[in-house]
């Protein structure tokens, strides 16, 4: 397990960097699984790593558990990795936004 300073700024960080609310990211979750003809039960829509950051967002910090943890550091450095979008060509921003969304970061809001 993390110590406390560890954990207090793991939880700070991942909080920074997943800027959507767990409402918006279960709508998302929700859109992006959709198909034309059929779509997952709410609970199940989404990729295994955006269901756990929703999951988190819904969690306090005392009740995180290894797994919390290790998802968390995963976000963190993937979105500190893939944040920056400016440079890349408009369908490449639109996809690389749609991947980040997907754990709850959305490069667009402010």
């Amino acid at each position: 397990m993390t110590d406390a300073l560890e954990l207090d700024a793991l939880w700070e960080d991942f909080h920074r960097v997943v800027n959507m609310t767990s409402q918006e990211l279960a709508t998302w979750l929700r859109v992006s699984d959709a198909g034309e003809t059929a779509e997952p039960l709410p609970d199940r829509a989404g990729n295994p790593t955006g269901q756990h950051v929703l999951a988190i967002l819904q969690k306090r910090r005392t009740d995180l558990t290894d797994d919390d943890i290790q998802v968390m550091y995963d976000v963190v450095d993937t979105v500190s990795e893939r944040a920056d979008l400016e440079n890349e060509p408009e369908p490449e921003q639109t996809r690389h936004r749609h991947e980040l969304m997907t754990i709850g970061h959305d490069p667009l809001k402010p």
